[in-house]
């Protein structure tokens, strides 16, 4: 049995869980999340836990069975506590801003580089170089914080740039000093 596809997902208070066939939809203090998974997968509620089930010992089945319970319990986690990304921008000069819903980075382009911010996602700025992306759904969070560090990846010499909180960027060597006369 797998081990994490076998562990119920405990609903917490204040969340609402409701399986249709093989959708599930999540309603909590942070918003819905609703998502489709594959009909051979068994989900049932019972008494504030969510269960989910195989089939069969196929090896398919073996892979959906963990992977349909984790997904599962990060819309639950989701919807109760959310998801957050932090990035950092290092540079001189280089900084974000909020115009609206908008991000504005300047990066050392020649032009400032306006990234519009999906649906369901929120962007806090600590300071003009930490920028934060919250949301409800995993996935999401994960995919415009690497839109954004997309936008300006860390560079290896002087590593300028976006990067992630924590982030090793590997630094390379420069040129060497060229040494002798002409």
């Amino acid at each position: 049995m797998s081990r994490v596809g076998r562990l119920p997902v405990v609903i917490p208070d204040g969340v609402e869980v409701r399986v249709d066939g093989s959708t599930v939809s999540v309603k909590g203090p942070r918003g819905d999340l609703e998502q489709r998974f594959d009909p051979d997968m068994q989900i049932e509620v019972t008494d504030g836990e969510l269960v989910v089930r195989r089939p069969t010992d196929q090896a398919r089945h073996r892979a959906l069975h963990g992977l349909t319970r984790s997904l599962i319990a990060n819309m639950v986690q989701g919807v109760t506590e959310g998801f957050r990304r932090s990035l950092e921008i290092q540079g001189v000069g280089y900084r974000g801003e909020k115009r609206g819903r908008n991000l504005v980075l300047n990066v050392g382009f020649s032009h400032p580089v306006e990234f519009d911010v999906p649906e369901g996602i929120e962007i806090e700025l600590e300071s003009p170089t930490l920028i934060h992306v919250n949301g409800a759904d995993k996935q999401t969070v994960g995919e415009v914080a690497a839109e954004i560090r997309h936008v300006r990846p860390p560079e290896p010499y002087k590593g300028k740039g976006i990067r992630y909180v924590g982030e090793q960027v590997r630094r390379k060597a420069g040129k060497a000093a060229v040494s002798g006369t002409l």
